[in-house]
């Protein structure tokens, strides 16, 4: 009879689990489509970049390498007297963007200024000039300076660990008390653990959700408004992380009697579907939903994301439950399990690991060139540095030194969860970078060679980059920094080019300001050698400070 009743009692929660479950579905399936893209590159221009046309055209066409989506307001030509010479709302037509252009504005140099956002929901932002006539001092758009608020995006990748986190908290503990927990031990301290987890996933999702406003914009933390918060709920970043929060919200009506104690197989199966469809939802907001195979890419992260849960979550119950609580005949029975559990959670890891990097890095070039590249590399190392620890601590379960001896099994497990809480952070940082396989076909970047380097004065640190650094067009930038590395706005530029050993007297070059501490000019060098790059910076009415750096010219 109780049995009966047990049982009665778990149909509404069955019930309204599988209904959550069907609404998410249903919203998966009616989520606005998008296309295959990720962190999109400006491919060309019409009129091109720094070039100088007879006629005024009536309309700039940008053509990215990939499909874009629009953000109000922030694509925008600027006149040589500073008014808008844009006119209506740009088309956008997959990777084809076409800006309506007044053809009777004045002589002079434009400015185009544009910022859309990505199918992986990363923006995209940029300037460049063209001149009709003849050149002439470049105007400043006020209305925007293109950049993403360093706050926001820090507290995106916070947010997005904590995610993590939370993640690993949520299904350790579940899994662990379905299937290993010994029924002597209470389940309060897991159970707290996993409602913690939970929590935590579902407050990352409402945040990362709510901070894809300002970060889409442009704007400050708090910048979020009603029509931002509708362009994000409407894509598919936003759908993704809606579905998130349905699919928590029915797993939490199972997951109260699991923790409370043994659940029958079905209730185990509803929720082992409920977290699969939910661990879909990051690489469905991110850059496997955008890749060149973003089937495949998105079912390889989920099982990449998987198995880092599985694995951590569980070392997690072990060092700060099983290992202090249960016995050794417990252990014993325990840990061989676990130990296979493990094997298989990062044999996962690691093949869904390797087919990610292939996709996304896509070049052997592209893995030691890019940030993205290099962020694999670490996270590589620092993964096989915790696989040794845990190559250690299956051998002593092997031995069966852990059952009666647990103190260096649980040393180390914190020793690998250690390691690997480095790694969830270079990994949260990963999802927020440009992807090598877009990175390395930049126009902006590729194809040729690149010079960089960093000048310090007592103001100020100035990093240089000139690109491609060859005898001809050179595009030259400049970014301005405080001494402890924080961007520093200079009020004024000024940079002048010489190459004495040919001769050649300082050349002045007209600069454009992009933001507060980067500007940007395009100079004509017709000789190999080592020019001589004079930069001044000013800062306030009164201070400035100028640098010299020797950039190679082949």
């Amino acid at each position: 009879m109780a049995v009966m009743t047990a049982a009665l009692r778990r149909r509404p929660a069955r019930l309204t689990a599988a209904v959550g479950l069907l609404v998410t579905v249903v919203a998966l399936l009616l989520a606005p489509a998008g296309p295959a893209s990720a962190h999109a590159v400006l491919a060309s221009s019409s009129p091109a970049a720094s070039t100088v046309v007879s006629t005024a055209p009536s309309e700039v066409v940008l053509t990215f390498s990939e499909p874009v989506r629009k953000v109000p307001d922030r694509i925008r030509v600027i006149a040589p007297d500073g008014s808008r010479a844009d006119r209506g709302d740009p088309a956008f037509s997959d990777s084809v963007v076409t800006i309506p252009v007044d053809p009777s504005g004045p002589n002079g140099t434009y400015l185009v200024t544009y910022r859309v956002i990505s199918a992986d929901s990363h923006p995209v932002s940029g300037a460049f000039t063209y001149s009709v006539g003849a050149p002439s001092e470049p105007p400043v758009d006020s209305g925007d300076d293109g950049r993403a608020d360093p706050t926001v995006s820090t507290a995106i990748k916070v947010a997005k660990f904590v995610g993590y986190a939370g993640l690993l908290l949520l299904i350790g503990p579940a899994l662990v008390l379905a299937l290993l927990w010994p029924r002597r031990l209470s389940r309060r301290g897991p159970a707290r653990l996993a409602w913690t987890g939970l929590g935590l996933v579902a407050l990352a999702t409402v945040a990362v959700t709510l901070l894809q406003v300002p970060y889409t914009n442009g704007g400050g933390p708090f910048d979020i408004t009603g029509e931002g918060l509708s362009l994000v709920l409407g894509s598919v970043f936003g759908a993704a992380h809606l579905i998130r929060l349905g699919l928590l919200a029915a797993a939490a009506v199972l997951l109260r009697p699991l923790l409370a104690g043994p659940v029958s197989r079905t209730d185990l199966v509803i929720l082992g579907v409920l977290g699969a469809g939910a661990l879909l939802t990051w690489p469905m907001a991110g850059h496997p939903a955008a890749s060149p195979a973003p089937a495949v890419s998105v079912l390889v992260d989920a099982v990449h994301l998987g198995g880092m849960a599985v694995w951590l979550g569980g070392l997690v119950m072990l060092a700060v439950f099983l290992l202090p609580r249960a016995n050794e005949r417990e252990l014993g029975a325990i840990l061989p399990i676990w130990s296979r559990w493990a094997a298989l959670a990062v044999s996962a890891l690691l093949l869904a690991g390797i087919v990610q990097a292939l996709i996304e890095v896509a070049t052997p070039a592209a893995l030691v060139g890019t940030t993205y590249g290099r962020l694999v590399l670490a996270k590589a190392g620092l993964f096989a540095l915790v696989i040794g620890v845990a190559a250690y601590s299956r051998q002593l379960v092997r031995k069966r030194i852990a059952a009666s001896r647990p103190a260096p099994v649980r040393r180390a497990i914190w020793a690998e969860l250690a390691i690997t809480a480095i790694v969830l952070g270079v990994s949260a940082t990963l999802v927020q970078t440009t992807p090598a396989r877009t990175a390395s076909s930049d126009v902006a970047a590729t194809g040729t060679d690149a010079f960089s380097a960093t000048a310090d004065s007592s103001l100020y640190s100035m990093r240089v980059e000139a690109v491609p650094a060859r005898r001809g067009n050179n595009s030259v930038h400049f970014y301005a920094y405080t001494l402890d590395n924080r961007p520093l706005p200079v009020v004024e530029w000024k940079a002048t080019v010489a190459l004495p050993s040919a001769g050649i007297e300082a050349i002045e070059m007209p600069l454009l300001p992009l933001t507060d501490n980067h500007a940007t000019g395009e100079i004509n060098l017709p000789a190999a050698g080592e020019w001589q790059l004079r930069i001044t910076a000013r800062t306030t009415e009164i201070d400035q400070a100028t640098v010299t750096v020797t950039v190679p010219i082949r």
